[in-house]
């Protein structure tokens, strides 16, 4: 033991003394190394028309693993897919010219600020396209110096290739991203931007504004489209469309996107059809009801689509995820089912099947935050005319969706305004390419369906649907429009449902401009706001908006109309309105000062009060409740709404390379 521990005292004393600081003559000063030019070795600049450049590169990266491992290196390899082949190879190039710069005589050379310029001219509406950011290492004045500073032209090998082509390349104004309709599927975040977009091409005629949050707070956004957008212009017709409402049937969603964009451009193009629409009707329309479950869909599609199980339809397997909201509610069967209340007055005197009153019992369910907002929304503007768009099937179903049978079997079951309603479905079915082929019907309707139309109880009896609320609660007349058996159509099959689409889009909304329209005053002129406007023969009334007018939509035909409020006669007017009319018949009423009907007015208010207060609203505050979890749900991180491109370039354990986004 005593042998080895002398040996071990022998070796350190023999060891060549340790470099230490405080003992001069120890250490001898580092000398480092100048950079030096080097091959290029990055593999997507292998096209440079040099061959030599230097580390550390003009962004810091000191070694060629260091460039590669980064974000804007990955923006490089594939920005071509990105920009779907536009500005390419140059944007490319620009971005090798900062990370292999070119070295010549062990000296750095700095790119051209002027072919940067030229290049952002040309190629910056392309990343707006995609909703990303102009790259920052394409910052034309950070990392781009003049030709008094000795630059050197990146693309200098592309013009040698390119000859006078490349020189004389006229720069022409990009193409606003707003009017050009790409088909194919769009995120929430997508959406938003396009939506904003639209507005910003066609401020004069759109405007976007939000109804609520989804239970994970994305934005619930509605565009509007009207000559004077943000307010009710009198004698005007209030139209909605509602996509999305099912998550996963998702093609309504896309389509009302298009929708937005091609009212837009085709109004400023000078199409007269649009204009005479937009300029004589206020459009609203919200392409995604449902923003959380569109997400979900998306998701398990795609984890369908990544299965080993080849066998399997993806597409089968997600026929129904992200069909509910993110509590797993069905929004179409969350809103206050007052077809029951409708048939259980049905043989009571003065029954009404109008403005029924929403059931205290209903707010001590759960009521989606989603279906609160259009809830609210359908109350707050006169609308006349809407349609929600669905997957699964292919024909317009109209009300009521529940049937009148005591064990709510499928049977047919017409509202009052059964013949409007018949009419309104063969509007768009008619205008629709295929949907009234009877080779073309899919889906289980096709027992029912009568030339792409069907009684909504008669084909899949439901409580607490939307177009029965909207019939019952308001002057809405609401159609349920599917669209297709597939729910999630590849994206190579947007175009074609637009085709088929889009001239029922624009033929249902002038279906708005039937019947007849008019203003009810007194005899100074006043107008007279909440009176009712009845039909004889038609148990279903509708009232005078805020401004006194009115819209009764009502099919061609001679027509007893009567107009009426409390403390007022009423007035009587025999209409006839013949067929191919283009525009509502102009119809007003000037009542007359009276004493109330004692009698008749006690009729109507022990009817009233049996059913509530209409007014009663939301009696136990749940806005509030819903406002903080939107709340609470949008400040969560991971709630945040990124581009669909975004996870490409998060790398593991690096920074998030958010200078990729537009708006952080």
């Amino acid at each position: 033991m005593l042998l080895i521990l002398l040996q071990l005292l022998v070796l350190v004393s023999c060891a060549p003394p340790r470099c230490d600081p405080g003992f001069r003559g120890l250490c001898k000063p580092r000398v480092e190394e100048k950079p030096k030019c080097t091959d290029v070795s990055l593999s997507y600049c292998d096209d440079m028309a040099y061959t030599q450049t230097m580390f550390p590169n003009i962004l810091g990266h000191k070694t060629r693993g260091d460039a590669e491992a980064g974000a804007e290196y990955l923006l490089m390899s594939v920005v071509e897919s990105l920009l779907r082949g536009e500005c390419n190879p140059e944007i490319r190039m620009l971005g090798c010219s900062v990370l292999a710069p070119r070295c010549e005589k062990e000296k750095m050379l700095k790119p051209c600020r002027t072919t940067c310029e030229t290049v952002r001219k040309r190629c910056s509406h392309a990343f707006e396209g995609i909703e990303m950011a102009w790259p920052y290492f394409l910052d034309c004045d950070r990392f781009f110096v003049s030709q008094q500073e000795g630059c050197y032209d990146p693309l200098e090998g592309l013009r040698e290739q390119g000859g006078e082509a490349f020189d004389s390349m006229e720069i022409l104004p990009p193409e606003e991203p707003a009017t050009t309709r790409q088909f194919t599927y769009h995120t929430n975040a997508q959406m938003i931007g396009i939506l904003k977009k639209t507005e910003e091409q066609c401020s004069d005629i759109a405007r976007t504004y939000s109804i609520g949050r989804s239970l994970e707070g994305r934005e619930l956004l509605v565009i509007e489209f009207s000559n004077n957008p943000g307010r009710h212009e009198l004698l005007e017709p209030e139209i909605k469309y509602i996509g999305n409402m099912h998550g996963n049937e998702v093609l309504g969603r896309q389509l009302l996107i298009f929708l937005a964009q091609y009212m837009c451009s085709e109004y400023q193009l000078g199409n007269e059809r649009i204009q005479t629409l937009i300029n004589t009707s206020r459009i609203h329309i919200l392409p995604s009801m449902n923003p959380d479950g569109y997400e979900l869909a998306v998701s398990g599609l795609q984890d369908n689509n990544y299965s080993d199980d080849e066998e399997q339809d993806p597409r089968y397997d997600s026929w129904n995820i992200g069909r509910s909201n993110a509590q797993n509610i069905d929004l179409n069967r969350n809103f206050p089912d007052l077809t029951s209340v409708a048939y259980s007055r049905r043989r009571q005197k003065r029954y009404r099947t109008d403005h029924i009153p929403i059931p205290d019992y209903y707010w001590f369910g759960k009521v989606a935050p989603e279906t609160y907002a259009v809830m609210k929304w359908i109350r707050s503007i006169p609308f006349v005319l809407s349609a929600n768009f669905h997957g699964g099937d292919l024909v317009v179903s109209y009300p009521y969706d529940l049937s009148k049978h005591p064990l709510e079997r499928n049977m047919f079951s017409p509202t009052p305004d059964d013949k409007v309603f018949k009419l309104l479905a063969r509007t768009y079915a008619n205008a629709h390419e295929t949907m009234s082929n009877v080779h073309a019907r899919c889906g289980s309707s096709r027992t029912n369906s009568q030339k792409g139309t069907v009684n909504g109880a008669q084909w899949s009896s439901s409580a607490g649907g939307m177009q029965d609320f909207n019939y019952l609660h308001s002057n809405c007349f609401e159609v349920t429009v599917e669209l297709g058996c597939d729910k999630f159509p590849a994206e190579e099959e947007l175009f074609t449902g637009w085709e088929e689409n889009h001239e029922a889009l624009i033929t249902f909304m002038e279906a708005a401009h039937g019947g007849i329209k008019g203003i009810v005053s007194d005899e100074e002129g006043n107008v007279v706001t909440g009176a009712r406007v009845s039909v004889r023969g038609i148990r279903h009334d509708i009232t005078t908006a805020e401004n006194g007018d009115y819209w009764r939509l009502l099919t061609p035909g001679i027509h007893v109309v009567t107009a009426s409020a409390p403390g007022y006669s009423r007035s009587v007017k025999k209409v006839h309105l013949p067929r191919h009319m283009q525009t509502a018949g102009r119809v007003d009423f000037v009542l007359q000062k009276a004493a109330l009907e004692l009698d008749a007015q006690k009729e109507d208010d022990v009817a009233i009060l049996s059913m509530g207060t209409y007014d009663r609203f939301d009696p136990y505050n749940q806005y509030e409740r819903y406002t903080l979890t939107s709340d609470l749900s949008q400040n969560r991180e991971e709630r945040a709404e990124k581009p669909w491109w975004w996870n490409y370039f998060v790398l593991p354990g690096g920074p998030a390379p958010t200078w990729l986004l537009k708006h952080y």
